[in-house]
């Protein structure tokens, strides 16, 4: 078997994260800040406020993963409000980040599968993801394949890397979505 096919049919052991993977953590957000256009974020943050943000999602009671393979976190992914207001309080945005060389590999898929559970246990009745470029084909394809719809386009909503950036909105129901009113 191949390295790349060996490290594919190994699947990640997601778990929280802990304070001890916000190295990694913050390696690979360092990453796709200064390359990539999924974060319109152009200033990698340092591992400490990568802790604080950490620190203010589990406040909340949402999910903050890790993956790990072989013993080293190969990326990382958590649920966040989807927006401050009151009537958002069912839906939570997506966030999901892999170390490059461990990108198509199912690692993305994983946390997701297991970020969707978690916020479906939770209560959340929708969640949406926040695209960054509408060619980041990866990204999209992965949110399709895990049952997300389109749901819309912001056009040049950022500019990062010297050119206009798009988002694309995308979303998927959370158990009984919006079959049923919530149980308050």
């Amino acid at each position: 078997m191949s390295g790349a096919a060996a490290r594919k049919a190994q699947r990640p052991l997601v778990r929280d994260a802990a304070d001890e993977d916000m190295a990694a953590v913050q390696a690979i957000y360092a990453h796709h800040v200064a390359h990539g256009l999924a974060s319109f974020e152009e200033t990698p943050p340092d591992e400490a406020e990568m802790a604080r943000r950490r620190a203010a999602i589990l406040d909340l009671g949402l999910p903050y993963l890790a993956a790990e393979v072989d013993g080293r976190v190969k990326g990382f992914a958590y649920a966040a409000p989807y927006r401050s207001r009151s009537a958002y309080r069912y839906s939570v945005e997506d966030s999901v980040y892999v170390a490059p060389e461990s990108m198509r590999l199912g690692v993305g898929r994983v946390l997701l599968g297991d970020l969707i559970e978690r916020c479906r246990a939770l209560g959340y009745r929708q969640m949406v993801a926040v695209i960054g470029d509408c060619g980041n084909t990866p990204s999209i394809d992965l949110h399709a394949k895990m049952g997300f719809q389109p749901a819309g386009n912001i056009r040049s909503v950022g500019f990062k890397l010297g050119r206009w950036v798009d988002s694309v909105i995308m979303q998927r129901a959370l158990g009984e979505g919006d079959e049923t009113p919530p149980g308050d």
